[in-house]
């Protein structure tokens, strides 16, 4: 807790862990609520007839991976708690006192029985006794990790401005049903749900609670600097096509891509690809699919142009990640591919990985034929919400790379989809805050340095090419070859302190 001279605030934390308990979620706006940069806490404006103790206890019970999941819908950042019905009261009076005139909110209820629902508005609550439009309201509830969202059917009905309830969604869904700590339910009247599904059927809350909704901060200056010209772009088209491996028996070097189904691995060199093709390509099968659509390794060299020289990298795609055992790429495959001994075109087996006896299996590989960096393709909108088996698998494999000695980097994709800031314009990236706290957290996560993590854009519904995204994708490239140098260089070394010894 703090003084201020304006009244009493709160610094509570943003998100704790809900123990299995069912949340009911509401959005609203206040505007004095304020989230200090690199805190997680939120500071609470309180008014006057709340003690100490009520303050203290003002924690969100919202995990920061359920509010990353509902803002990912809501296409913004934050959320600030402004009501919280445990410390306030479970009273209209307690929730329209917290609530009023703020939007947009989201409502949260919990119950017994460990289900998390509620809905969204982007109208401000008062207490008219009306009905009020809004075609953007929709229900929800969590199944997991999961949201499971139920769109307003009659938008001219989406929200009802109750004074002796908590936030009034149509006829269907009440929380703090006049002024008593119980939900009101009734699936079919301008929401359509099962309550089952909803609430299981558990009618009596536990807790109550509706949040701010912020739109992304912006920074006021990037914080990563990146010309946005044309001229840089053909500087950076040049540097790349000039490229040359600082080891005379390497041409080409070899870039691994590694990530998750559906992250965008294939896409990123059908992007890379269209860059230097001056059109979008799409020669890597790509698209959205609950497994892995690539089921070869394959090998893909970029050319300059339609007829043009191969350049000096070559993309190594391989299947998605899943977070079971037995599905995806085999950890035992990735050590093939590392050590050069996997030819282009193998046909991958999650069950049975390649053996050494095999026809295909290279036996004497060479320098050219070895991974020379590898790089982790990420969706951004699903850093918060990574199932634990899946970063166990990431880890695992960077433990492995690093004994081989290989560099590694971060790219997260989808930049756009996860931050509207960036989705109105791909120069924003650096002046997100949410794209900058995404990265900060992929590199805790994955255990690489910050200087290791790049955004990306790639092309997947475009026809014609985007300078701005060029320059991401081209600059993406540069820092591959960057780390191949780093990788020929720990080489050199190796073989020279060898030398010395001998």
């Amino acid at each position: 807790m703090e003084a201020e001279s304006n009244g009493f605030a709160l610094r509570a934390q943003c998100a704790l862990p809900t123990h299995g308990k069912q949340i009911l979620l509401g959005i609203t706006t206040l505007p004095h609520l304020r989230l200090q940069q690199g805190q997680r806490s939120l500071t609470f404006p309180h008014p006057s007839g709340t003690g100490d103790n009520q303050v203290s206890n003002m924690n969100s019970k919202l995990t920061q991976s359920q509010q990353r999941t509902i803002c990912t819908q809501l296409g913004r950042f934050k959320l600030q708690l402004l009501y919280k019905a445990s410390i306030h009261g479970f009273t209209g009076a307690a929730f329209h006192q917290r609530c009023d005139n703020r939007s947009p909110t989201v409502s949260v209820g919990y119950n017994n029985s460990g289900f998390v629902f509620g809905g969204y508005t982007k109208q401000p609550f008062s207490q008219s006794g009306q009905y009020v439009n809004d075609d953007q309201a929709f229900l929800f509830t969590f199944n997991g990790e999961k949201l499971i969202k139920y769109p307003v059917t009659s938008t001219a009905h989406a929200v009802k401005m109750i004074a002796n309830s908590g936030p009034y969604f149509g006829e269907a869904l009440v929380l703090v049903n006049a002024s008593q700590a119980v939900v009101y339910s009734n699936p079919g009247n301008y929401y359509n749900f099962t309550p089952a599904q909803m609430h299981g059927n558990d009618l009596n809350l536990t807790e109550c609670e509706v949040y701010q909704v912020e739109e992304s901060t912006e920074l006021e200056r990037p914080w990563r600097t990146v010309i946005w010209e044309s001229t840089k772009r053909t500087e950076l088209i040049e540097s790349i096509k000039s490229y040359k491996p600082t080891v005379s028996s390497v041409t080409q070097s070899r870039v691994l891509l590694i990530g998750p189904v559906g992250a965008g691995k294939s896409s990123l060199f059908n992007s890379v690809n269209s860059v230097f093709r001056g059109h979008v390509t799409s020669q890597a099968i790509s698209g959205s699919s609950s497994t892995s659509l690539t089921t070869q390794f394959r090998s893909y060299s970029v050319k300059a142009g339609r007829e043009g020289k191969p350049l000096p990298i070559i993309l190594c795609d391989t299947m998605g990640l899943e977070e079971s055992k037995g599905a995806g790429l085999d950890i035992d495959d990735l050590s093939s591919i590392l050590k050069g001994h996997l030819p282009d075109c193998y046909q991958f087996n999650p069950s049975a990985p390649l053996h050494p006896e095999a026809h295909s299996y290279r036996t004497s590989p060479g320098l050219k034929d070895k991974i020379h960096c590898v790089v982790y393709v990420i969706d951004t909108c699903k850093v918060s919400i990574m199932p634990t088996g899946l970063e166990e698998k990431l880890d695992s494999i960077r433990r492995k790379v690093n004994l081989l000695g290989i560099p590694q980097l971060v790219l997260l994709t989808k930049v756009d989809e996860a931050c509207p800031l960036v989705k109105e314009d791909v120069r924003n990236v650096y002046k997100s805050g949410y794209i900058k706290d995404v990265m900060q957290e992929i590199s805790s996560r994955l255990g690489v340095p910050l200087s290791c993590v790049v955004p990306v854009r790639n092309y997947s519904e475009e026809l014609e090419l985007d300078m701005n995204c060029d320059i991401l994708l081209l600059s993406a490239v540069i820092q591959m070859l960057r780390f191949v140098d780093n990788y020929f260089d720990e080489l050199s070394d190796r073989m020279s302190n060898i030398q010395t010894k001998e």
